[in-house]
């Protein structure tokens, strides 16, 4: 899993893929960050997580188009099946080498938050009481980071299985595109709807909701239950996937 891991961690920087990904994430990350807090003239950082997340729904898919897709165009998808390591490590490998770069850019993205905290700091000399509170609030970053991270988790697995459907990138991507689209406006449609049955079963597929414990910096256990068990539904759909193609 291991080396696998190393391989595709590596592939995104032989070509332009990675660098795309780190470049328009970052920017998008500085830009929403300027235009949610210092252009709004607010520490309040919850818009600025919420408009990251319907970011994903173009930087998730630029990540996980090519993970199984590549492979079939390439053919080098019969190496893999016949390498000697498990359709879980192989898989897993994979996964884990989108989530890093993922997270990588997650956690560089944090930097944006500095201007913030100078400019608290700043703020806060020129008050009369010190026991006013002047800032961003530090539980709200944090658990907002853990709820992005979370979505982003369940949105690459979501990815990974798409892309090991097809050989063709560009249809892996359209395809995940409109997958976590439906998954992040379904919230907004579903107040429109006038039968409890039917809201309820849509609300199971409602990330956004189960984010606004995030932004108020409660780390919900079930929040947290729900986008892990998304992840590992997906990922254990993708080892099905390989699991028919080796023995089938």
């Amino acid at each position: 899993m291991f080396a696998i891991f190393k391989k595709e961690l590596r592939s995104y920087f032989i070509n332009a893929i990675g660098y795309v990904f780190v470049g328009v994430f970052l920017a998008v990350a500085a830009l929403l960050c300027c235009y949610t807090t210092l252009g709004a003239r607010t520490y309040n950082t919850s818009s600025y997580f919420q408009m990251m997340i319907f970011s994903f729904i173009i930087l998730i898919p630029l990540l996980t188009m090519k993970l199984f897709a590549e492979e079939k165009k390439l053919r080098t998808e019969q190496l893999l099946l016949t390498a000697p390591v498990s359709i879980p490590g192989m898989i897993l490998g994979k996964y884990f080498a989108a989530f890093t770069l993922f997270l990588g850019c997650v956690l560089v993205s944090c930097i944006n938050f500095f201007p913030l905290y100078s400019y608290a700091n700043i703020e806060a000399a020129g008050k009369s009481y010190a026991d006013e509170h002047v800032g961003p609030a530090t539980a709200e970053i944090i658990s907002c980071l853990v709820g992005i991270i979370l979505i982003g988790a369940a949105f690459i697995a979501i990815g990974l299985f798409v892309s090991s459907l097809t050989e063709n990138q560009l249809a892996a991507a359209v395809i995940t595109v409109s997958i976590i689209f439906v998954m992040l406006v379904l919230d907004m449609l579903n107040k429109y709807i006038d039968v409890y049955a039917i809201r309820f079963v849509i609300s199971w597929f409602c990330v956004i909701s189960r984010f606004s414990y995030f932004t108020s910096g409660i780390l919900d256990f079930a929040s947290i239950l729900y986008y892990i068990s998304i992840t590992a539904v997906f990922l254990l759909l993708t080892v099905r996937v390989y699991d028919k193609r080796r023995w089938g």
